[in-house]
């Protein structure tokens, strides 16, 4: 455009025309008819400066806030308005250009086109949940937000995001997550004795502290033990809780129950006895009794208790022969010194060769085992007045003993006949004819043992083969 271009003015023409001759109209063409004389004149056309390329302010001076606009004249030097003269726009760092990046300065004295600059933004970040964010510079360019999570939760994905040129943002959006485990405190240990005459001692606590280390929620805690308030053997025992936060984090505690039983040395049974306890037989409160084999009595206390101070009570008993006191004034008296101690087995026969007699004596001799130990003496009346012997092993009866012993018992000396005496003086059954111990033991076994006895005579079941 270094050249100079001049533009001419139109002319302004009269045509005369005859009226028989039609005028023509050419719509556009800058000529109008006028019907009141058949004349045509031509439209004014507006005039145009005339181009000056010389001019250094043809358009008006361009001044972009915040940008600069880079021009280049035909007439070169500090020629920026010229005609003809071509700017480029550009915006200063955060600032986006709106509109034309190149404009030019036209004849009619206005630019090619408008542009702005705007400062460039992003949009606001959302919060995130359980966390929040700072920013260096709000949502502006280059501005940086540091991410952060409240206290309990870790920060999974990207910790920093950049407001970049194009208006969005850097990475994406990160999330606090409930990583840490509650909080759970449980009771102390502790030791507790066992219950007199028991093995168990009931044990309670109060339930663990737990705190959850995010939004304070606990869903769920278990046991794994038994509850308290519960009995507890001896030994020890580990109780654990458990709790678990809406985020299925858990965490454990763990405490010890410890219960202890008093306990006294053990006992031994008596020479020719037996003991029976309560309990475990040791501990704090059990009793233990003392018996004597069949044939023996006890001397000395009947029972012992384990006292708290781990020591029993009293002495221990002997169990000696049982001594019979036959020169007693009636049957009576010689029958209370068998009460709750010895079974009795009263045989009567009218005298010393009765068959019936002769062959149970030679049974029951063969079985003075299981006599003893079912707790069976015997007593023998022979005989008729006045040649009566009456015999308690080898200690002899007073022929009024063995009257009075004949009628208490309804056994008469005429025929073979003997009675089985419980141990408390009641006659149980009635033989009129020889029986073998086997029968009688079954018999005793079936029916008149004690539930320390049978328990008793279970162990020693082999002592007699």
């Amino acid at each position: 455009m270094s050249g100079q271009l001049t533009q001419r003015g139109a002319l302004s023409l009269l045509f005369f025309l005859t009226p028989a001759v039609t005028p023509t109209w050419y719509a556009g063409s800058g000529y109008y008819p006028d019907e009141s004389n058949n004349e045509v004149y031509t439209e004014e056309v507006p005039q145009v400066p005339a181009l000056d390329y010389r001019v250094p302010r043809w358009c008006y001076t361009l001044n972009i806030q915040d940008g600069e606009a880079t021009c280049y004249s035909p007439r070169g030097g500090n020629y920026h308005s010229s005609l003809g003269t071509r700017c480029e726009l550009s915006c200063d760092q955060g600032f986006r250009l709106i509109g034309r990046r190149s404009v030019q300065c036209l004849p009619s004295r206005r630019w090619s086109g408008t542009a702005y600059c705007r400062q460039m933004r992003c949009h606001a970040l959302p919060f995130i949940t359980s966390g929040t964010y700072t920013c260096t510079n709000g949502v502006l360019l280059d501005s940086r937000c540091d991410y952060s999570c409240s206290s309990g939760y870790h920060l999974e994905g990207d910790h920093s995001r950049i407001c970049m040129e194009d208006g969005r943002w850097s990475g994406g959006e990160p999330v606090c997550v409930d990583i840490d485990p509650p909080k759970i405190r449980c009771p102390h240990s502790r030791e507790k004795m066992a219950e007199p005459e028991k093995l168990t001692a009931r044990v309670y606590w109060d339930p663990p502290l737990v705190k959850d280390s995010a939004d304070g929620t606990i869903t769920r805690v278990t046991l794994r033990g038994p509850e308290p308030g519960s009995h507890f053997p001896e030994g020890e025992h580990v109780i654990r809780y458990t709790a678990y936060d809406r985020a299925y984090n858990q965490a454990s505690c763990k405490f010890i129950v410890k219960v202890q039983v008093r306990r006294c040395p053990t006992l031994n049974p008596p020479q020719h006895g037996y003991l029976t306890c309560t309990s475990a037989g040791d501990n704090y409160g059990a009793t233990c009794e003392y018996h004597c084999d069949g044939g023996y009595e006890r001397q000395g206390t009947s029972s012992r208790v384990c006292q708290s101070s781990r020591q029993w009570s009293g002495s221990p008993p002997i169990c000696t022969p049982m001594k019979i006191n036959v020169n007693v004034n009636s049957a009576a008296g010689l029958l209370d010194q068998f009460y709750e101690k010895q079974r009795l087995l009263i045989i009567s026969a009218p005298d010393p060769s009765n068959r019936y007699y002769k062959m149970q004596i030679s049974m029951l001799q063969q079985s003075t085992c299981g006599l003893d130990l079912r707790h069976v003496t015997i007593i023998e009346l022979v005989g008729q007045p006045p040649q009566e012997v009456g015999r308690i092993r080898e200690q002899q009866l007073s022929a009024n003993i063995i009257e009075e012993l004949r009628q208490f018992q309804r056994l008469t000396c005429s025929y073979f006949n003997m009675v089985l005496i419980d141990k408390q003086g009641i006659d149980r059954e009635r033989y009129m004819e020889p029986i073998t111990p086997e029968e009688i033991f079954t018999f005793i076994d079936d029916y008149l043992l004690s539930s320390q006895e049978l328990t008793r005579h279970r162990e020693q079941r082999d002592i007699c083969e």
